[in-house]
C-alpha cells in the first residue's frame, strides 16, 4: 500500500505521514508544491509541478504532518446507506427502506420521499447508490437542458460519475462531437439550489471555457444567488463524500 522506495517516487505513490495517507501527484500547471484533502478517499494529495520535484513534495508533506493529521481528523465519518436511515435528497428528507425483490427498487414520492433498495449490508448500500445515481442523472439532465436553452446553446451530453475534486466538468464541442458535461452524482444529496447552481456553472462553460469575469456574469444571470450556493459547497461539500462508503 505504501511506497517502499524512500528515495524514488512516482505519481500515484501512496505514503504514510503521521499515520495518514498521502498520495503523490504531478501537475504541470502547478507553480509550487501544494497539499489538499481528498475527502472521498480520505487522504491528502501532495502535488508537485514536475516528477523531479516529487521528493520535495514528500519533504513538504512531512513538514506539515500536524496539518495533515488535523485536516483528515476533521472529515465526517463514512456513512453507509442502511435500511431505516434517513438522508436528504435535494433538500428533502428521504427514508431508506429494503425491498425483498430487485423489481421493487425505486425512489418513491407520495408526498413523502422513500428510497427502496434491495439487499443487505454492502449490497443494500450499492443498490441505494445506483438508485441515487439514476435520479441524479435524470434531474441534472433536466436542469442542464433548461440552462443550455436559456443560453441558446446546443444540448451537451450529460453523465454522472463519482468525481473527487470537482462537482462538475465541461468538455467543449469539437467538430461533430457535442459538448459534454459530467457531474458528481453526490449533488443529489445537496439542496436543490446547490445542485442547480453547479448545473448553471457548467452550462456557463458552454459560453466561456475560462473563469473570467464574463463567465461569472453568465453564471450570475442563471443563478443570481450563486454566492450563497458556493458558500454551502465550501462549508458542507466534504460531508457529501462521506455517504455510501
Amino acid at each position: 500500500m505504501f511506497n517502499a522506495r524512500p528515495d524514488r517516487f512516482a505519481p500515484g505513490d501512496l505514503l504514510e505521514v503521521a499515520g495518514c495517507a498521502v498520495r503523490l501527484k504531478v501537475d504541470g500547471r502547478a507553480r509550487r508544491i501544494s497539499l489538499r484533502v481528498d475527502a472521498a478517499r480520505r487522504e491528502v494529495i501532495a502535488t508537485a509541478p514536475s516528477p523531479r520535484r516529487l521528493k520535495d513534495a514528500v519533504q513538504f508533506a512531512a513538514s506539515r504532518a500536524d496539518w495533515i493529521s488535523t485536516a483528515l481528523a476533521r472529515l465526517p465519518e463514512a456513512l453507509a446507506f442502511e435500511p431505516g436511515g434517513v438522508i436528504e435528497v435535494l433538500g428533502r428528507p428521504c427514508r431508506l427502506e429494503r425491498t425483498e425483490t430487485r423489481r421493487g427498487q425505486a425512489l418513491v414520492d407520495d408526498g413523502n420521499l422513500f428510497l427502496v433498495a434491495y439487499g443487505e449490508g454492502a449490497d443494500f448500500n450499492r443498490s441505494a447508490v445506483r438508485l441515487l445515481k439514476g435520479h441524479a442523472l435524470k434531474v441534472l439532465a433536466e436542469r442542464t437542458e433548461a440552462h443550455a436553452a436559456a443560453l441558446d446553446q446546443p444540448l451537451p451530453v450529460v453523465s454522472v460519475t463519482d468525481t473527487r475534486s470537482r462537482w462538475g466538468s465541461c468538455t467543449p464541442a469539437r467538430g461533430l462531437r457535442a459538448a459534454g458535461i459530467r457531474y458528481s452524482w453526490r449533488l443529489i444529496l445537496a439542496p436543490w439550489e446547490v445542485m442547480d447552481y453547479v448545473a448553471a456553472h457548467e452550462c456557463a462553460h458552454l459560453v466561456h471555457a475560462d473563469h473570467s469575469a464574463r463567465f461569472w456574469n453568465v453564471v450570475r444571470s442563471l443563478r443570481p444567488d450563486m454566492a450563497r450556493q458556493r458558500a454551502w459547497l465550501r462549508a458542507h461539500g466534504s460531508r457529501l463524500h462521506a455517504f455510501g462508503r
